[in-house]
């Protein structure tokens, strides 16, 4: 026994130091930040200025919290989700509810809009099912499919085309499924706590990013079912993943009062936002078309922009803020305007 644990101990010294040499590594290949790349090409104070972003409709009719929206991919339409147990379908226009989904369970988390047809909607939740439901059927109330591995909530879901669909657990893992047959084709299980969120890739769909509550985020490959990168720095869960424009990189947000910007092709941290004044957790992230801007929702009822070119420390704040935790948001695909959802039961569409 003795000699069994002076192996161990052996090992576990082995460890520390390969992680060691890792985080040096690491150290060596990080180089500038984006604001000291950006300073370098000249003065860009003048484009600094607050967006001139202002409140344009505020959606109502949900009579519960507000857990999850997602655009469709004609940039009018969106789908929420609410602890009243329904799905809307809103058209962003005219803020006219085009469609109420019931669902089984109240305790739904997420939903997604699939985006090239948006012929078919998603949703899941504590149910640990993820539930696919056809628009253009009579009676849309009943899903069309239920995708059941998980052993835990589903926390995020997204199409990766009409067949296919992503989702993320609290049981740890996320998998890629073929909705025609319900089957799994890939389960991705190699972080150690529940997977908050996903994002699949906007110039690959092969790829996609997911961040967990062990406080990382990792680049999956779907082809091969593997990891391809591990990106560390945050100091708490991470809620939200969102893809930069060109795919090249991705957005976090975090308990840790953060938000973070990881690219890809240097396999590191490129910028670092959040202050003094922030305290509280990121519940959603989403960039502008350009990339330009970092939208985000916290805890404290605000969403905040941040300047991706900027320090990491200045940030603008969004007017008329909601009246209870903003849960979620997203910008749409055409990248004119944003749309914020709250626990205060409401949505607010801004541009």
């Amino acid at each position: 026994m003795a000699d069994l644990a002076s192996r161990i101990e052996a090992a576990k010294a082995e460890v520390e130091q390969i992680k060691g040499q890792i985080s040096k590594i690491r150290e060596d290949k990080n180089g500038e930040q984006m604001n000291d790349i950006a300073s370098q090409k000249g003065p860009l104070q003048e484009i600094r200025r607050p967006p001139s972003m202002k409140l344009r409709r505020t959606l109502k009719g949900h009579f519960g919290k507000v857990y999850a929206m997602h655009w469709s991919g004609d940039s009018q339409n969106l789908i929420s989700a609410s602890q009243d147990g329904k799905l809307i379908i809103w058209n962003g226009l005219t803020t006219n509810k085009v469609q109420a989904i019931p669902l089984r369970s109240s305790w739904v988390m997420t939903c997604a809009f699939e985006q090239s047809k948006g012929n078919l909607v998603a949703c899941g939740g504590l149910d640990n099912l993820c539930s696919v439901f056809q628009l253009q059927q009579a009676q849309p109330a009943r899903a069309a499919k239920e995708l059941a591995a998980h052993d835990g909530y589903l926390s995020c879901c997204r199409f990766i085309d009409e067949g296919h669909i992503a989702t993320s657990s609290g049981d740890s893992t996320c998998i890629h499924w073929d909705i025609e047959n319900g089957e799994v084709i890939n389960t991705f299980s190699e972080h150690n706590g529940d997977v908050m969120s996903l994002a699949i890739s906007p110039s690959n769909a092969n790829v996609f990013v997911s961040g967990s509550v062990d406080s990382t985020a990792k680049v999956w490959d779907i082809r091969s079912g593997k990891c391809v990168q591990t990106h560390v720095g945050h100091e708490s869960d991470i809620n939200s993943v969102s893809f930069f424009p060109d795919g090249n990189a991705f957005g976090t947000g975090s308990d840790d009062s953060t938000c973070r910007m990881f690219d890809m092709r240097s396999y590191g941290e490129v910028n670092c936002f959040g202050h003094d004044k922030i305290l509280c957790g990121i519940t959603s992230v989403a960039f502008s078309k350009s990339g330009r801007l970092l939208f985000a929702g916290y805890d404290d009822f605000n969403t905040y922009i941040w300047d991706t070119l900027g320090d990491g420390n200045t940030s603008f704040q969004l007017q008329q803020p909601h009246d209870n935790r903003v849960s979620c948001l997203g910008v749409n695909p055409a990248g004119d305007a944003l749309c914020t959802g709250s626990w205060d039961s409401l949505l607010k569409l801004w541009a």
